[in-house]
């Protein structure tokens, strides 16, 4: 089955060829949404929200997906492809939470996302607290690996070298 996403608008990051792994609220720079103006109006309310869920299309990918993959901060742990966060998917999606600072018109402010500069935006969605906090939600397999230095900065979202 083959099916078309449309891009609603472009999401603008100081990142040109290096982006973190996780979207961060901490760290400075000019992070905003530029949604297309012909859905300036699907924004309204919008502003009401504290967070929001960023659908974005990783379009800088080259790599080919595999089913089994070793995450370079697991020590060697293989998983299978849907245990992972990793970028490299069939298909190419990128989900990030992100604060609203503010939106004017079109343009929505945002803390730090884990993004490059220019990238598609492909949806965005109100994080709501009561529905999307699980409480009883665990780490999975990753409970069950030791935490060391590398590992505690991937899951703190802390830019790093492998």
């Amino acid at each position: 089955m083959n099916f078309e996403l449309k891009q609603i608008g472009t999401i603008h990051t100081p990142y040109k060829d290096n982006a973190p792994y996780q979207a961060d609220e901490k760290v400075e720079g000019d992070f905003t949404i530029d949604v297309d103006p012909k859905f300036e109006q699907a924004l309204k309310s919008l502003e009401q929200f504290t967070h929001i869920y960023v659908l974005y299309y990783l379009d800088r990918l080259d790599e080919e997906y595999k089913n089994i993959i070793s995450p370079p901060w697991a020590d060697n742990h293989s998983t299978g492809l849907f245990a992972s966060r990793s970028p490299v998917r069939p298909n190419p999606i990128g989900l990030s939470i992100v604060k609203i600072l503010n939106i004017k018109k079109n343009i929505i402010s945002i803390s730090g996302i884990d993004a490059f500069d220019n990238t598609p935006l492909i949806d965005i969605k109100p994080y709501i607290k009561n529905l999307d906090c699980k409480e009883d939600a665990n780490a999975g397999w990753i409970n069950f690996i030791e935490f060391d230095e590398h590992l505690k900065m991937h899951l703190a979202g802390i830019p790093h070298k492998h």
